[in-house]
Parts: C-alpha cells; structure tokens; sequence
C-alpha cells in the first residue's frame, strides 16, 4: 500500500523531472538560436559557429522530449529508470567543462546540481513494492 507521503513524494517527484524536461528543451532550443549566449551559460568557451553547439541543442532537444514520452506513458518505474539513466548526462557535461578549463561554478552549480536534482527524482519513483504477475 502506497502511503500519503510517498505518493506525495512522487508527484514531486514527476513533477520536477516535467519541470526539467521543459528546461532542457528550452535550453536545447537556445543553442539553436543563439549559440554564443547557450555557449557562454554550458561553462566553456567555444566559437559561436562550431557545429559541435547545434549537436548539443538537438541532443538536449531530444533528452527532453525522451523525458516528457516517458512521464506521459504514466510508469513510474520507467519514469524513474529513464531519470536515473539521463542523468549521466548533465553528469557527463560537469565532467567535460571542469576538465576543459570550464567554470567550476557553472559546472558544479548547474550540470551537477541537474545531475543531483534527476537522481533525487528518480529514488521516489523507483521505491516501492513491486507489484506481482501471475501467470
């Protein structure tokens, strides 16, 4: 049985991974738009015409209408699969700016703190009684 709380925790939960969703689709747009100013904010500098930014925005593109799929199928264990899988990815991104002479504040404050806010969305989502076939 399923408590107030948890229940609670995983709308939350579903609530902030749409929330991130939108997010990294708006920032995947940004680096489709303007790719100097979504350059500037990812934590390394790079030339506004490498063609590396346009890759980033389809990916985050891609991540976030990957993300908002899954929370619309409803499965909370996939949901929360899905979230713990994706967030290798702002984790990936800390990785590469502090490593490339990147902010450390940007990587930290913004790649890591995604990171962290994705795998505190998943936990509630992936606790929890399974429930049983039979065959």
């Amino acid at each position: 049985m399923t408590t107030t709380l948890s229940r609670r925790a995983r709308r939350t939960s579903e609530l902030g991974l749409g929330a991130i969703g939108v997010g990294i689709i708006a920032i995947g747009t940004r680096f489709l738009v303007r790719p100097e100013a979504a350059a500037a904010g990812y934590g390394v500098r790079t030339a506004p015409q490498d063609p590396y930014l346009a890759v980033k925005g389809i990916r985050d593109i891609a991540s976030g209408l990957v993300l908002l799929a899954v929370l619309a199928r409803g499965d909370r264990r996939t949901t929360g699969s899905t979230a713990l899988a994706a967030a290798t990815i702002p984790f990936g991104d800390m990785i590469v700016v502090l490593t490339r002479g990147g902010s450390a504040r940007v990587a930290l404050g913004v790649h890591g703190a995604t990171c962290l806010v994705m795998l505190a969305a998943a936990v509630p989502l992936l606790s929890g009684t399974r429930p049983h076939l039979t065959p």
